[in-house]
């Protein structure tokens, strides 16, 4: 049986969850098996309706303990529960949840575990796992041996499909111990895209020149209904605030569409969105690297090449 572990947040199910339902749902058909999903604390959406995902059944373990992470708590609570469905394969999100848990819950079933999968396992002769290496320049093929198998989806690299399934809701009853992390408070930025969830990212760098032209960037991120995020030097200079920081040091994101705004594009910045499905770089520099890496390129003045952009796309949504 294959065990997804479903990711919520404030009772809500996380974008890359469906993803990763979806993938396993595949796994499952390759290995003539079926998925079922594992969900931990209090969720407010509706868990049979999971099963479009392809997950058959939903398991959850509905503890107020694990309404806030603890890593350490839940690899425990998600060990046990592999061990009692018999799953053989489990499957993750490689978000900041999953690379916090799922090497703990590999190192307790003592199991082999591929992190950032990109595709599905071949299982013709084994079962292999592709990843992307070095900062995304190659990939790896890993054949796990064990008999249970770990792995962590990376976002944006599979295609989330939707059926008519009705998943059926069974309440796990597994000791949870206390957690060793107490959350005091949670300070939430509201009214922003996360950029983990977002499908469109407009991001800026140096080349914006100051805090103060940042707006030309937040016209054109509020007409595509994208999130905002910038290079390091940016965060480093607080022009924006360190949680829009994307790269090897900052968040990693996979968005279908990033466009990059006076960014260079050094190896650090890169190896951070390089799993965008579409890149699309603005930079006056001809010789600025970004470019080697990117599907659409414009070499211009970004103060007159963004705010025309940004009026060409007001007129194609008006008409």
């Amino acid at each position: 049986m294959v065990l997804i572990y479903i990711d919520q947040s404030e009772g809500h199910i996380k974008k890359a969850s469906f993803e990763a339902m979806s993938y396993g749902a595949e796994v499952a058909e390759q290995l003539g098996t079926v998925a079922e999903g594992l969900v931990l604390g209090q969720v407010n959406d509706d868990l049979a309706a999971l099963g479009k995902y392809g997950v058959k059944k939903v398991h959850q373990v509905n503890n107020d303990a694990l309404n806030h992470l603890d890593a350490q708590v839940y690899a425990k609570v998600i060990a046990e529960a592999v061990t009692a469905t018999n799953a053989n394969v489990v499957i993750f999100s490689h978000n900041q949840t999953g690379k916090a848990i799922s090497s703990r819950v590999a190192a307790r079933l003592k199991a082999g575990i591929v992190t950032g999968a990109s595709s599905l396992p071949d299982t013709s002769n084994g079962f292999v796992v592709r990843k992307t290496v070095f900062s995304g320049k190659a990939f790896a093929h890993v054949n796990i041996l064990s008999s249970i198998k770990v792995i962590s989806l990376s976002p944006n690299s599979y295609t989330t499909t939707v059926g008519a399934g009705v998943a059926e809701v069974n309440q796990l009853n597994i000791a949870v111990d206390a957690p060793k992390v107490k959350v005091t408070a949670v300070n939430k930025v509201t009214g922003e895209i996360p950029l983990t969830e977002a499908d469109i990212v407009v991001s800026g760098g140096r080349g914006m020149k100051g805090p103060e032209n940042w707006g030309i960037l937040l016209d054109l991120a509020k007409e595509l209904g994208a999130a905002t995020a910038c290079s390091r030097p940016v965060g480093d200079a607080h022009w924006r605030p360190h949680h829009e920081h994307v790269g090897q040091t900052g968040i990693q994101i996979a968005p279908n569409l990033y466009i990059a705004l006076g960014i260079s594009g050094a190896i650090q910045h890169l190896a951070g969105v390089n799993r965008s499905k579409v890149i699309v770089v603005i930079n006056k520099d001809p010789e600025a690297p970004f470019f080697k890496a990117a599907d659409y390129g414009i070499v211009g003045d970004l103060f007159e090449v963004v705010p025309k952009l940004t009026e060409e796309i007001r007129k194609m949504k008006a008409s």
